[in-house]
């Protein structure tokens, strides 16, 4: 089962899931490199409307990312709040675009 990074993620784009993710499927809409160059308390302002994704084809659901998100944005699929349920379908439409812009 994969975990799902919600809505609640927007403007804060931690980067510690990131990190423990032995996978490396949790991306943004710029590269992670390019966001760990703005600093932490200056995300929110800078990419007011980003937010990181969690890749549900290469997800192995190991739960590392989930404790490491300071804003409990990260839940295993089938544990997604109500209130975030779009936002699986979210997370997978995020890298069909990705996809289709590789040539």
């Amino acid at each position: 089962m994969s975990f799902v990074i919600t809505t609640a993620c927007v403007a804060t784009c931690d980067t510690a899931c990131v990190d423990v993710c032995p996978v490396d499927c949790i991306q943004g809409p710029i590269p992670i490199e390019e966001l760990r160059l703005v600093p932490l308390e200056k995300r929110a302002t800078q990419f007011s409307t980003f937010q990181l994704y969690i890749n549900p084809d290469e997800c192995i659901g190991c739960a590392a990312c989930e404790p490491e998100c300071p804003v409990e944005a990260i839940y295993e699929e089938d544990s997604v709040p109500a209130k975030h349920t779009e936002d699986i379908a979210r997370n997978a439409r995020f890298f069909l675009e990705q996809s289709s812009l590789v040539f």
